[in-house]
């Protein structure tokens, strides 16, 4: 088995120490690298834990790899690639989420893609981390390009059973995603059903669209909260952060009955 890396280690820390916490999503097609590095910077200053880059369209690498560079001269939290395929590998990342797309009814997205890419992790020097991805819901473009077979948003048990499975299989985070700008999160009780039947990790993201969505599924279970669409369209970046990130923490302390 792949030994936790630093980078992993640093997130357990920061779970284990905070209860749960923010992260951004940045997506490079969407993102100049000069705006990238503000919202990171920005993240950083408002008390997210790490930068996630990647998107379900990315096709550019040199734009992927501006990005990283631009932001990485800004921040010193910890970079995390989230790739849609093989053109979301950048070395100049800290760290990339090693996903399996579970619910795809594409090998290539399950275990295709990471066959391919895996020699590049290697090459590059790029910490992986073994994540579970699980499209819930609508799915949005995640779930069409990943040829998803989404889960229905009335079907917890079924997210909580593929949930179990990628932890006997050895993934040691899981990734309920309700696909970018999605109408409706996760739902409440599919977070805390997948919750309460697995041990390690929970990140939940897509369609979180303001402070009560994020605390409702931190109070419900969730470790990680990913925002990615809501930020790069708000006026203000700075306060929409903080925002999620205060959201974060009360719904851990709502968790812990304080």
């Amino acid at each position: 088995m792949v030994q936790a890396g630093k980078v992993e280690k640093y997130l357990v820390e920061k779970i284990r120490d905070e209860g749960a916490i923010h992260i951004p999503l940045i997506d490079p097609e969407k993102t100049s690298p000069e705006n990238a590095a503000d919202i990171g910077l920005t993240a950083e200053e408002a008390g997210s834990a790490a930068i996630m880059v990647g998107g379900s369209t990315v096709a550019a690498i040199p734009k992927l790899n501006n990005v990283i560079k631009r932001i990485k001269e800004r921040v010193s939290i910890p970079i995390i690639l989230f790739p849609n395929n093989l053109t979301g590998i950048s070395p100049y990342a800290d760290a990339i989420w090693f996903m399996s797309l579970l619910n795809s009814l594409n090998p290539y997205y399950i275990i295709g893609a990471q066959v391919l890419g895996a020699s590049a992790v290697k090459e590059y020097g790029l910490e992986p981390i073994p994540m579970a991805y699980i499209i819930v819901g609508d799915g949005g473009a995640a779930g069409f390009i990943g040829q998803a077979q989404p889960i229905p948003y009335d079907k917890p048990e079924v997210a909580a059973l593929y949930a179990l499975a990628a932890q006997y299989l050895g993934m040691r985070f899981v990734y309920l995603e309700a696909g970018s700008g999605a109408v409706k999160p996760v739902p409440v009780k599919t977070v805390s059903l997948v919750r309460n039947m697995i041990d390690i990790p929970l990140i939940v993201g897509g369609g979180l669209r303001n402070a009560k969505d994020v605390e409702d599924r931190v109070c419900a279970g969730a470790d990680i909260v990913v925002t990615g669409t809501v930020i790069e369209e708000a006026l203000d970046v700075k306060e929409s952060i903080s925002l999620f990130v205060n959201a974060v923490r009360r719904g851990f302390q709502k968790r812990r009955g304080g």
